[in-house]
């Protein structure tokens, strides 16, 4: 029995009371039915359950339930090497029905593989689902594995499929990628009505001209805009929207299955606004509209993580991450071509801060052939919270930098210090170049 399996602490072999006897019925305090199971986990280790067995039955008179849970947990692995495999399924029965313990999870796994070799496909189909209930995030994926093969034997192909798409990480529809696009539409849709001057240019007051990045306001203070700006696209053209649509369910949905709900609006998020820091710090004078750097940056954390932490697919999801890396370098290169105004800076800043987030932390809904051949603890090592909270700080650290530099830069142009000493006399939209930032400007789309 691994030592770390209880779920208790590890109390060694020396805190046995001197002369204590397996066999004596006097109540037990916790520390010595502690004690009392780490001796026998030593047995057990050197493969001499015979001795550990009395220690173990020793434990499961106490009080305690965790400790006595432990005991007989501890029962069972003991009569099952010695071939009494009837007489240890019983014992961790009698693990399960002390409750909620440290145990309870090993227990159960225990019972539905004694039942599984028994034939009992149904009892064994109950005790993989209680399993399922507790099983850590490493080893749902077996469960789930598990439980769809043994609804296949039982001909329930339907349960069969949830289960297996559920180990493959695919269970649930990606549905926070859907609410990602219908905001993202519905907001550029109704700003695309209003955003245009009769003359062609992006009306500063309009919805489209709050929303979309301006060097020249973001510099000013108005920060939100390298967020916001994904939210906008194109006025003039609607298949603007409709590609980036497109690309952000095209990504959305696998980062979603690799990582999760949570993960991806933040991704999302990180990466918008570092796209939207490159093109503010280092692009020219001008509007800027779209989602396009956001996805870049989906993009960026699907190419390194498939091939730096090698996470374990489904055929879909593999399809999906092989074609990433073409889909980059195709728009990489008809951006820098010139054919179309494309905000080259955002592309770039949103693909580097993706694929560094997806060096820095692996795949949390699907295995990785780390996790699926490193033990527990070993698994509890890499990737630890601190190394991905730590390579989010350089990330912060690095956009805001990139930020602070574009504003002083912003504000020492001509055009900056022009524009506000205008509108702090006459602000109006329609006036000169100085009063309307975006007169005479292209747009530039990502």
């Amino acid at each position: 029995m691994d030592r770390a399996a209880n779920g208790l602490p590890n109390s060694g072999f020396a805190n046995l009371p001197p002369g204590f006897d397996p066999a004596d019925p006097s109540p037990l305090d916790r520390a010595t039915g502690i004690a009392a199971i780490s001796e026998a986990d030593g047995h057990m280790e050197r493969s001499e359950p015979e001795l550990a067995l009395p220690l173990y039955a020793r434990a499961t008179s106490l009080d305690d339930r965790d400790v006595s849970a432990a005991g007989y947990y501890g029962v069972g692995n003991a009569l099952y090497r010695l071939d009494r495999e009837p007489e240890a399924i019983q014992a961790w029965q009698k693990a399960t029905a002390l409750g909620e313990t440290p145990i309870s999870y090993r227990a159960w796994r225990q019972v539905a593989a004694a039942r599984v070799r028994s034939g009992n496909l149904s009892g064994a189909l109950d005790a993989y689902r209680e399993c399922a209930r507790r099983a850590p995030r490493e080893d749902q994926a077996e469960i789930a594995s598990r439980l769809g093969w043994l609804n296949k034997e039982s001909g329930n192909t339907g349960a069969a499929s949830r289960y297996f798409a559920q180990s493959r990480g695919d269970r649930l529809p990606p549905l926070m990628t859907y609410v990602m696009i219908a905001v993202t539409a519905v907001t550029s849709l109704i700003a695309m009505s209003s955003a245009l001057s009769p003359q062609g240019y992006i009306l500063p007051t309009s919805l489209e001209g709050q929303l979309a990045l301006h060097p020249l306001f973001v510099a000013h203070g108005e920060y939100y805009r390298l967020l916001s700006v994904t939210l906008v696209h194109d006025p003039s053209s609607i298949l603007h929207l409709l590609f980036n649509m497109y690309a952000l369910w095209y990504a959305g949905q696998l980062v979603e299955r690799m990582y999760g709900s949570v993960a991806l609006v933040f991704v999302y998020i990180a990466c918008g606004i570092a796209a939207s820091a490159a093109s503010f710090a280092f692009a020219s004078w001008g509007w800027s509209v779209g989602a396009s750097g956001a996805i870049f940056g989906l993009f960026g954390m699907i190419l390194v993580s498939t091939r730096f932490h090698h996470a374990i697919l489904d055929a879909q999801s593999r399809l999906i991450a092989g074609q990433i890396g073409g889909l980059i370098v195709i728009n990489l290169l008809l951006g820098f071509s010139g054919i179309f105004n494309v905000d080259n800076f955002a592309h770039v800043g949103g693909l580097l801060a993706g694929m560094w987030l997806g060096l820095v932390i692996p795949p949390l809904k699907v295995q990785t052939l780390a996790s699926a051949w490193q033990g527990k603890a070993q698994r509890s090592r890499t990737g630890t919270l601190a190394l991905r909270v730590a390579g989010i700080a350089v990330l912060v650290a690095v956009v805001g930098g990139i930020t602070a530099y574009g504003t002083n830069e912003w504000q020492q142009d001509s055009l900056y210090r022009q524009y506000w000493s205008a509108s702090a006399v006459a602000p109006a939209p329609n006036g000169s170049a100085a009063q309307n930032p975006g007169q005479g400007i292209v747009i530039r789309v990502r």
